[in-house]
């Protein structure tokens, strides 16, 4: 039989990387129980296979679940395969456009295999809420909806942003928070987790289970932390994310890339390293006896150690130090040729917009995408970070080597 630790050494390690819980008494009072009776905690978090990766800031609830799983509770991966169809309108401000079913058994079949770099897959239990939501009937579906008032519903900021702009909200993603609050209902779940947007619909399920006469879950919300511009939300669509799929080297660029200052917040989120620990590192950087850079180095190891391996993380690191700190440069460079007025500033006919020649290159997805990426302080010319996008021309042909986190290329501009 497992071993439950004490309770307050329970929650202590609950509370890491815990934006709120609600309420701490109840929590404090179910991991009692579960001492008592030697039963563990049933402790859920939905997914939406909305996209077919999951990137780091997705970790965060899913580290949360794993310090749950470490602790000896039942973990529920609950993927919403159901509740896709209706797509989550959190945060959204217009009605998000339902997906496939046959994108959504891809994407899920993507996820389970993501996950399990964080969880244990011999202890995690998942589940697809169309298990539940298939078998449901139209009356099924209307003494649900008769568990919740229109006003109620209303008071969600989204909803009541959109309905004061008279914008459109589409009658089935008023559902939505109801079928999420439901799935607690069938998982008979003890604790929910969630991001701290995901606040609302994680309450819905507290009042509902009241409802079928169970007891409420505990609230768990986790932040939603910032991506490599240390401004924005983590995010594909922003440019600024780091995929748990993707190669060691193009993970360890990324997160060498970040602020120090963000580089802590990423250690109590991103890893497993207590918060005492945290701190301790912390002082040694702020009084000279740690290189901020080293400890840096440290974080990106221990994470793409997490996704891949140590081996991989340590030749990654290496590869790094390479190019980053020796200036190497591969001999077998990619060589781009590209016209000056394809990539041209404007004035006197002597500077590149530095953000078209990443585009034009490769090295950006898109003009957009190559301005964020030197907002981000990502790109090098040569051995020089390149602030700002304006790149004076001397001379023609012009040669330079451009380095975008991993990615480099010699470029040669002609006139």
């Amino acid at each position: 039989m497992f071993q439950f630790k004490p309770v307050e050494e329970q929650l202590a390690y609950i509370k890491k990387g815990s934006a709120e819980i609600i309420r701490e008494s109840e929590l404090r009072d179910k991991l009692a129980q579960s001492l008592k009776t030697g039963k563990p905690l049933i402790v859920k978090a939905g997914f939406d296979p909305t996209a077919p990766d999951l990137h780091l800031g997705h970790t965060v609830l899913i580290r949360k679940l794993k310090h749950f799983q470490d602790l000896g509770h039942t973990v529920v991966f609950l993927i919403g395969d159901f509740t896709g169809l209706i797509g989550d309108p959190t945060g959204r401000s217009a009605t998000r456009k339902p997906l496939t079913r046959e994108e959504i058994d891809q994407n899920a079949e993507t996820y389970k295999a993501q996950v399990f770099k964080i969880l244990d897959a011999n202890k995690t239990v998942v589940d697809f809420n169309s298990r539940w939501f298939s078998k449901f009937t139209a009356e099924d579906f209307i003494r649900l909806a008769a568990k919740y008032t229109v006003s109620q519903i209303l008071e969600r900021e989204d909803f009541h942003k959109r309905f004061q702009e008279e914008k459109p909200i589409a009658i089935h993603e008023l559902l939505y928070p109801l079928a999420q609050g439901y799935d607690s209902v069938t998982l008979q779940a003890d604790v929910e987790l969630g991001g701290t947007d995901q606040k609302f619909n994680l309450l819905v399920g507290r009042e509902l289970q009241r409802s079928w006469g169970q007891p409420s879950q505990v609230v768990l919300t986790t932040p939603i932390i910032e991506g490599l511009d240390g401004v924005q939300k983590m995010s594909k669509s922003l440019g600024n994310a780091i995929g748990i799929a993707e190669a060691p080297q193009e993970m360890y660029g990324k997160l060498m890339s970040i602020s120090d200052e963000l580089m802590w917040k990423y250690y109590e989120f991103l890893t497993d390293m207590s918060l005492e620990e945290i701190a301790r590192v912390k002082h040694q950087c702020a009084t000279g006896e740690a290189h901020p850079m080293k400890v840096k180095q440290e974080l990106a190891k221990r994470i793409v150690t997490d996704f891949h391996s140590a081996e991989t993380a340590e030749k990654a690191a290496e590869s790094w130090a390479g190019m980053f700190q020796k200036n190497e440069t591969p001999e077998d460079l990619e060589t781009v040729e590209i016209q000056f007025a394809d990539v041209a500033g404007s004035g006197n006919g002597t500077t590149v917009k530095l953000e078209k020649l990443l585009h034009r290159s490769g090295l950006a997805d898109s003009v957009t995408d190559g301005v964020r990426k030197i907002k981000q302080k990502a790109v090098r010319i040569g051995n020089e970070v390149k602030a700002d996008s304006a790149l004076l021309v001397e001379s023609f042909p012009l040669n330079i080597t451009v380095r975008v986190g991993r990615k480099i290329k010699r470029v040669l501009i002609h006139k």
